[in-house]
C-alpha cells in the first residue's frame, strides 16, 4: 500500500498523494534527531568574548630601557600584563560552538522527522495557497478555509505574495524546502507543502 499525505481542498477533503516510502516512511530515532536538533541550535551561536595577549597587542617590540642603570624595574617589553595596555595574562578567545554531523546523519534525522509528522497527522499538502495579492487577510482567509491557524508553509522556491501575505500572522511561518530545517518542523502545529516541495524534499532526503 503506497504511503499517501492528505490534500488540503475544499472539493474533495479525502484525495491524498503519493509520497516516497524512503522519505516519510521512516521509525522515529530519538536519539538521532536530538543530537540533529542540538546541532543546529549550536551551529546558530556565536563566541564573541575576546581578549588580547601580549601577542596581539600592537607595540612593545623594543626594550623601554636599560637592563641596568636606571633606577627602575627591569622590563623587556611595554605590553606586559603588567603594563597599562599591555596584553591580558590568559587572554580569553571566541568560543567554537559547532558540532560535527555528517551529511547521511543529517538526512536520517530529518528524515525520521518528517516521518513521526505524517504519522501525527500534522503533514499535508496544498496547492492554492499563494494569495492573488500580498495581503495578509487573503492567506487568511485561505488557512481558515482549510481549518488552519497555525503552519508551516513550505514553497520549492521564492514567493512573494506568500512571504509578504505572512508576515503579519503570528502562528504562521514560510519557508523555503531547501532551507527546511529540524527546529521549525519540530515547533510548527501543522506543516504544509506545496507538490513542488513535496517533490524537492525528496530528491534533497532520498
Amino acid at each position: 500500500m503506497p504511503l499517501t499525505i492528505p490534500l488540503l481542498t475544499d472539493s474533495d477533503p479525502g484525495q491524498t498523494i503519493d509520497v516516497s516510502e524512503t522519505v516519510f516512511g521512516q521509525a522515529y530515532n530519538e536519539g538521532l534527531v536530538h543530537q540533529l536538533v542540538t546541532t543546529y541550535l549550536a551551529r546558530g551561536r556565536s563566541g564573541t568574548k575576546g581578549q588580547k595577549s601580549r601577542a596581539n597587542v600592537q607595540g612593545g617590540g623594543s626594550k623601554p630601557w636599560r637592563q641596568k642603570g636606571t633606577g627602575r624595574a627591569r622590563s623587556g617589553t611595554s605590553r606586559s600584563p603588567i603594563w597599562r595596555s599591555g596584553g591580558v595574562t590568559f587572554a580569553a578567545r571566541p568560543r567554537v560552538y559547532d558540532k560535527k554531523l555528517n551529511k547521511k546523519m543529517y538526512r536520517a534525522g530529518m528524515r525520521s522527522i518528517l516521518s513521526e509528522l505524517l504519522r501525527q497527522e500534522r503533514v499535508f499538502v496544498s496547492q492554492s495557497l499563494s494569495p492573488a495579492e500580498p495581503k495578509t487577510k487573503q492567506l487568511d482567509n485561505i488557512l481558515k478555509q482549510n481549518n488552519t491557524t497555525e503552519a508551516l508553509i513550505v514553497v520549492d522556491k521564492e514567493d512573494r505574495n506568500l512571504s509578504l501575505s505572512s508576515r503579519n500572522l503570528v502562528n504562521v511561518d514560510v519557508c523555503i524546502s531547501a532551507d527546511l530545517n529540524p527546529v521549525n518542523l519540530m515547533a510548527s502545529k501543522k506543516i504544509i507543502l506545496t507538490r513542488e516541495a513535496v517533490k524537492d524534499v525528496e530528491e534533497r532526503l532520498g
